[in-house]
């Protein structure tokens, strides 16, 4: 019962400082990830004193991890990551190698052991999956050319953790025994890969279908909960990390039409726990050592930002990109990781690490994660000063490849939510005109059919805004609400409510609907939906809508920002 109220107390002391800290963060336009780590250092040991023992916190924390990185695996197919070998292995190998010899050679310079030297090399050379992607969700550059590039290095160093943990134990002067051999962690290694495509391409397909043709929310939650803790459990056992295996468990739903639906589900509880998990690495500072030292681990840390930027920078130049791409990907990746914490813990363990090196290395880690959200703002005025300065014209003058996954991006397109005899008569007219379209429909048999079929057709509850915007409604120009659910629409509308949006309900008599899209113009739309059917015609940069109109009825529409792909 003890435990219980323990583990009570902490989340109460957790979520109501970080209320308080972030709302002042709010007014002040601060970045919230450096909130939840002012939170952490606040209510942690070595803060307030609020919460002294932390292993609670961690564990809700760990769960944080696991949901943000099956998020991002959502969002990632199959496909886009043997789209990104040559970032992945190319850029990857050559980020972690130069970096961490860098860092070794330095380290025996400063007449460091050699076994630590290499420890510490491992160390700084990863850098923070959780961080970086979350700040890349957020300013929308998830499917930039420097966010996937950004990506393709994240995934090898998340892969890299796994030899560096089978060699910590064989290091000079580690006092830890090596459980498994390389032979029996690759075997592992290899059986969970074939796992993974098994799973990808016929198991979690099917029993997704299954349950969402419950039209069971729980069910299907409880569904994806399962899938992403039960891959990440598969994997820790194989030896790997259970933030990769989250990640690879978000791949695996991603190839499924049922991914958007997933993250919308997963979204509220991701947002919560991952909070938790920045609270905690928070609590990670010594408050006291930063007290007592305050230049000298300030200086440390801003060399290591400075020199993790300069080794990416010079790995990436190696694979080709443009300047601008090289200094933005360089300063996203500066800091040190979440997975450098559990590297550096078997570290101390093993003797490697001293007391004094091991809360060193925390309280630096911790600067540089706190830091990252300002060096990302920051990055494109530093990247525009160095295409100022005079440097070799073949570097600045570097042609930018084809972004990644850019076809996958539905931009200037029309959302049709609901599949039924409304939604075909839109989608046929949008074909005709060449219109880009996606859709999104509640019944799994129809996204199974027409998905088989072709079409761009996801499983969704329209009434969940994570589901609405992740399947693009930020970047859609016209949605059609092809559904007779009232409560439904006017949540999609609230997700985007400067867009233009067409309900079709079907109704006894003619409906006018005066639409304002932006300011100055408005729109007239007749509806008579006595047939119930609906003709879209979006041409150039006119669209008429309308269901069941005779011809000398349409109302024409212009849409001055409209501008259709052909």
């Amino acid at each position: 019962m003890a435990t219980e109220l323990a583990l009570l107390k902490s989340i109460v002391v957790v979520i109501s400082l970080s209320v308080v800290v972030l709302f002042i963060f709010h007014r002040l336009r601060a970045p919230t990830i450096v909130g939840f780590l002012l939170t952490g250092i606040l209510a942690g040991p070595q803060g307030l004193g609020l919460i002294r023992a932390s292993e609670q916190v961690s564990l809700l924390a760990d769960i944080g991890v696991v949901l943000l990185l099956f998020t991002l695996g959502i969002e990632v197919s199959l496909k886009d990551i043997i789209q990104l070998k040559k970032y992945v292995l190319v850029g990857g190998s050559l980020q972690v190698l130069l970096t961490a010899l860098v860092v070794f050679l330095i380290m025996l310079g400063l007449d460091l052991p050699a076994g630590t030297a290499v420890l510490l090399g491992f160390l700084v050379s990863l850098s923070s999956t959780a961080i970086v992607l979350r700040i890349l969700q957020k300013k929308n550059e998830f499917y930039s050319l420097q966010g996937r590039t950004t990506l393709g290095i994240l995934i090898f160093q998340d892969l890299a953790v796994v030899p560096m943990m089978l060699l910590v134990p064989l290091l000079p002067g580690s006092t830890l025994d090596a459980s498994d051999s390389p032979l029996a962690v690759a075997a592992k290694g290899l059986a969970l890969v074939a796992l993974i495509i098994i799973s990808a391409k016929w198991l979690v397909p099917r029993a997704l279908y299954s349950v969402a043709k419950t039209q069971d929310h729980e069910l299907f939650l409880l569904s994806i909960v399962a899938i992403c803790f039960a891959v990440a459990w598969a994997t820790s056992l194989a030896g790997l990390s259970l933030g990769l295996g989250a990640f690879l468990a978000g791949m695996i739903i991603s190839e499924s039409p049922y991914s958007h639906q997933a993250f919308g589900n997963i979204a509220p509880l991701r947002d919560v726990f991952t909070s938790i998990f920045f609270i905690s690495i928070g609590m990670l500072l010594d408050v006291s050592l930063l007290i007592r030292n305050p230049v000298y681990i300030i200086l440390l840390t801003l060399a290591v930002i400075a020199l993790k930027a300069l080794l990416t920078g010079f790995a990436i130049s190696l694979i080709g990109l443009p300047l601008r791409i090289m200094v933005l990907v360089s300063l996203a990746l500066s800091q040190i990781g979440e997975f450098s914490f559990v590297l550096s813990k078997v570290g101390f363990e093993s003797g490697l690490l001293s007391q004094e090196y091991y809360q060193l290395f925390l309280d630096v880690t911790v600067l540089t994660m706190a830091a990252t959200s300002l060096v990302m703002a920051a990055s494109p005025r530093v990247a525009d000063g160095m295409l100022r300065l005079p440097l070799p014209s073949k570097l600045k003058a570097r042609p930018y490849p084809t972004i990644i996954g850019e076809s996958t991006v539905h931009k200037d397109h029309l959302l049709v939510i609901g599949y039924g005899v409304n939604g075909r008569n839109v989608v046929r007219s949008a074909k005709r005109e060449n219109i880009p379209y996606l859709i999104v429909e509640m019944d799994p048999e129809i996204v199974m059919f027409e998905g088989k079929n072709g079409e761009p057709i996801y499983f969704g509850d329209a009434a969940q805004e994570a589901v609405l915007r992740h399947v693009g409604i930020v970047n859609a120009k016209v949605m059609v609400i092809a559904i007779s659910d009232r409560s439904a629409t006017r949540r999609s509308r609230r997700c985007r409510p400067c867009m233009i949006w067409v309900p079709m309900r079907s109704s006894r008599r003619s409906t006018r609907h005066r639409l304002r899209y932006s300011p100055g113009s408005s729109i007239d739309i007749m509806c008579p939906e006595a047939r119930s059917r609906a003709l879209s015609t979006m041409s150039g940069r006119t669209a008429t809508i309308c269901s069941g109109a005779s011809p000398k009825s349409l109302t024409a529409m212009r849409i001055s920002t409209l501008q259709p792909k052909r």
